[in-house]
């Protein structure tokens, strides 16, 4: 999996969850990866962080994506549509390239 595609994985549970374990288990990756990968976001300014004011855990956190951060996730979702349509016509193609070669034997 690449970095790009994993930080589309991230962006897109930031608005449905609050904590990088959460995150971590939705997207299959530990906590580690979930925590780089939002640092390198903030960095970059596609994430602002806050810490819920009212909240008696300290420890929980909103994401909030920037205007940055939302145009960011729409051009790595068109970009990643873009690569699996490119992978799908090529299965396309060598499918019917072995229907021609192997007719009814498959």
């Amino acid at each position: 999996m690449n970095q790009q595609y994993l930080e589309l994985l991230v962006l897109k549970n930031l608005n449905q969850t609050i904590s990088q374990k959460s995150i971590a288990q939705e997207i299959g990756h530990s906590v580690g990866k979930v925590n780089f990968i939002i640092k390198a976001l903030v960095a970059k300014g596609l994430v602002k962080v806050e810490n819920f004011a009212t909240n008696s855990n300290k420890k929980q956190y909103k994401y909030l994506l920037t205007s940055e951060g939302i145009a960011h996730k729409v051009n790595i979702t068109e970009q990643f549509i873009k690569r699996k349509k490119e992978e799908y016509e090529m299965l396309q193609a060598d499918l019917k390239k072995y229907k021609e070669i192997y007719g009814d034997k498959i």
